[in-house]
């Protein structure tokens, strides 16, 4: 009775049936940044319809909804709130944004319902330990050192970067500042534009100015392209440095030939290299699903967070509840899918370290 009774103070625990595990997320599936995390959901679905086709884990199927909450804060909290009260899931999966995160963390805490692979890198949201919360891609403090350490290397001095003023651009504003500070390179300038209606002539003219050897770009979605293709109107000439979250899909459908040579880091192991397990396991089932289909590095990123997740509901077995999850995940100290490993201990679950920088070719692939 009295572990009947603590195990019904998560009200993630509601989302397991015998025959079904419920996921759930609110995501920015809308808008600029909608394309890329529709591919987020696609490579995410790829894996769970595999696993569903064989059985599911211990013989539940995994069901997985997400709703549109457009990059609004207050909309993904009520999304959240449905979520968890209305549909019941077990836990939310692959949310998306960092504001967003933020917005829904006091409400899933006090929820006891765990947030699994949110898609920020925000070391706010890593710095202070959540046991609810299990990170797995990289953080964004990790890709601003690999940047900035690699603009050092080379001899880059003028460096300047451009952010929208929304909570993505804020916090990777914060990241690359520190990683700047720690190399003693301080920014040329720093291009702020207003989210909601971005002057990018503007920004490009302040670009052009300023004449630096690099712009690091701090956004995602069609921003970034738009940005990179108003600085290319111009007579400026930098070399373009982007995040993870930079859909190389995108940058390829806006800038055509004119995206080669940007540099975006990667927090995915390369769609190229396939001595990596997970790699292969990806390509296998995507040409199962067609063999016409092109590899996607966004939809790659989703499904290894739903192979990370699955490999955790595997170990815990079949008396899955919040708890017996959390300490399973917590016990597996690494989780190794070949180059790709994600770490989680009592007390830390910020996954992988695991970042590359790669250069866009001719052909708009990824070399790493």
């Amino acid at each position: 009775m009295a572990l009947a009774w603590a195990t019904s103070l998560h009200a993630g625990d509601a989302g397991i049936t015998p025959t079904e595990i419920r996921l759930g997320a609110s995501q920015v599936l809308s808008g600029p940044l909608g394309p890329q995390t529709l591919q987020y959901g696609e490579g995410a679905r790829l894996l769970f319809d595999a696993v569903n086709a064989r059985g599911g884990i211990h013989g539940r199927q995994i069901r997985f909804v997400t709703l549109d909450d457009g990059f609004d804060p207050a909309r993904a909290l009520e999304n959240t709130r449905r979520l968890v009260e209305q549909d019941k899931l077990f836990m939310l999966f692959n949310s998306t944004g960092t504001a967003q995160t933020a917005a829904v963390l006091p409400y899933l805490t006090e929820q006891k319902t765990i947030l699994f692979g949110p898609v920020t890198g925000a070391s706010g949201l890593r710095n202070t330990f959540n046991r609810y919360v299990f990170h797995v891609r990289a953080s964004y403090a990790n890709e601003s050192e690999r940047i900035v350490s690699q603009l050092k290397q080379i001899g880059v001095t003028r460096v300047a970067f451009f952010y929208p003023d929304d909570g993505l651009g804020k916090a990777l504003l914060g990241e690359v500042r520190q990683a700047m500070s720690q190399q003693e390179m301080p920014p040329a300038i720093e291009i702020q534009v207003d989210p909601a209606s971005p002057d990018l002539a503007a920004a490009a003219a302040a670009t052009a100015e300023a004449a630096p050897q690099a712009v690091i770009v701090g956004t995602a979605g069609l921003t970034f392209p738009r940005y990179v293709a108003a600085v290319q109107a111009t007579s400026a000439r930098p070399v373009f440095y982007g995040f993870s979250v930079a859909s190389l899909d995108g940058i390829n459908r806006e800038l055509k030939d004119k995206a080669r040579g940007i540099v975006l880091a990667q927090i995915m192991p390369s769609l190229r290299n396939t001595s990596i397990p997970v790699v292969v396991e990806y390509l296998q089932h995507l040409r199962e699903k067609d063999p016409n289909a092109v590899p996607s590095a966004s939809q790659f990123e989703g499904f290894v967070h739903a192979r990370l997740l699955v490999e955790g509901l595997r170990r815990t077995g079949r008396d899955l509840n919040t708890e017996r999850f959390i300490s399973t995940m917590q016990s597996a100290r690494e989780i190794s899918f070949g180059r790709f490993t994600a770490r989680y201990a009592p007390g830390s679950h910020n996954g992988s370290n695991y970042v590359e920088l790669a250069i866009i070719d001719a052909e708009g692939r990824l070399r790493y």
